[in-house]
């Protein structure tokens, strides 16, 4: 009979309050009368009257987004960028941003400051430099969206840009551009090599034209030494006259 009148008491009690439970990798935000109250709850069963009190989930685990734009170059070339961006929401500020913003926070904060400074940083370079610098791109318009989402209390764990797409025209004229700055590269390497030959002949021509200045010198300066050289390209046949088959010996002339 004691448990019957206890469970009579107690009954209108539970019926009357509210369960509500905050998963993990969320966090709870306690409103009265629609007001926010109180800090974020954490993971965990709580117990609010239904009638006066609500607990709305904000999702503050990493949040991958794989998104594309088109932005203008420097020089008015149009480029579709790809870019992978991973963020989350601060779990201490999820009461202030649900209060400014409500539980869609991902949508009206993340976007458009993506887009915003992806095409701010995607303008200051030319798309040939930006082909090549592509790092430095990805660089500054990362910091440029990490400082701008830390303002509203979204954290930037990562940002890349993954790809470049330019019009057909466009990769047509730099495909043409590199043609020719190969050909001409190549047209400078044959010019060097040329240039490189004749200077190798030059050089041959010049030891060849000192080499016989000084045997000549030498030569007048000691004429034995026409005898000597004579000697030395001797093939050991001796000479005949034009009368006869007998040989003429080397004669020394003398006095």
């Amino acid at each position: 009979m004691k448990r019957v009148v206890l469970a009579l008491i107690f009954l209108p009690l539970l019926t009357g309050c509210g369960v509500h439970t905050v998963d993990t990798g969320f966090r709870g935000i306690k409103t009265s009368f629609g007001q926010v109250e109180g800090p974020p709850l954490a993971e965990g069963l709580y117990f609010v009257n239904p009638f006066t009190t609500a607990i709305h989930s904000m999702d503050v685990r990493i949040q991958r987004w794989d998104g594309k734009t088109e932005a203008y170059t420097r020089d008015v070339q149009e480029a579709a960028v790809e870019f992978t961006l991973n963020y989350k929401l601060r779990p201490e500020a999820a009461a202030d941003v649900y209060r400014s913003v409500g539980t869609d926070w991902a949508n009206k904060l993340v976007g458009q400051q993506v887009y915003q400074h992806l095409k701010n940083v995607i303008g200051q370079w030319d798309a040939v430099d930006l082909i090549s610098n592509r790092q430095k791109a990805n660089d500054a318009a990362q910091a440029a969206i990490v400082a701008a989402l830390a303002a509203s209390n979204v954290d930037v764990t990562s940002f890349s840009i993954t790809d470049f797409q330019f019009s057909r025209a466009f990769n047509e004229a730099v495909e043409a551009k590199v043609i020719a700055q190969q050909r001409a590269q190549e047209a400078q390497n044959r010019t060097e090599q040329t240039k490189q030959e004749a200077q190798q002949r030059v050089i041959s021509a010049t030891a060849e034209a000192q080499s016989m200045k000084i045997r000549a010198d030498a030569l007048s300066q000691n004429p034995k030494l026409v005898a000597w050289e004579a000697v030395q390209k001797w093939d050991g046949k001796l000479p005949v006259n034009m009368y006869g088959q007998s040989a003429i010996p080397f004669i020394d002339v003398g006095k």
